[in-house]
């Protein structure tokens, strides 16, 4: 039995796209238009984790910082891609583990790469 993609397939993705942009939309829609609109100084002062703002929001940040940020996005998306193979393991048999292997091989050298680069070295 061979599957086949059509359009059609792919309704109830897009219905569900479709509910939570609604969602969203509708929740803060109604959240603006009945909640509370008393605006003090202390209310519209930033707030950080408890901290009290010091200096100016413009001070710069080491690039080490983004470059991490960056790296651990990179390596979470590719983790995401191993959710499919996991679920379709015993379909793919053998030559969807050889190519696992693969792509696993091809994250190990970008990490590699990464780290003799010294890019996650915070000095």
């Amino acid at each position: 039995m061979e599957a086949h993609s059509l359009p059609i397939n792919y309704l109830p993705i897009i219905f569900q796209m479709l509910v939570a942009l609604g969602f969203v939309v509708t929740t803060m829609f109604v959240t603006h238009k009945i909640g509370p609109k008393r605006k003090t100084k202390d209310k519209l002062t930033p707030f950080e984790s408890g901290i009290e703002v010091v200096g100016n929001a413009r001070t710069p940040i080491s690039i080490k910082y983004f470059l991490v940020a960056i790296l651990f996005v990179l390596f979470d998306v590719e983790v995401i891609f191993m959710y499919p193979w996991a679920v379709n393991f015993k379909a793919l048999g053998s030559t969807g583990l050889i190519e696992m292997f693969i792509f696993m091989a091809t994250l190990l050298l970008g990490f590699i790469y990464v780290i003799k680069k010294g890019a996650l070295d915070w000095d």
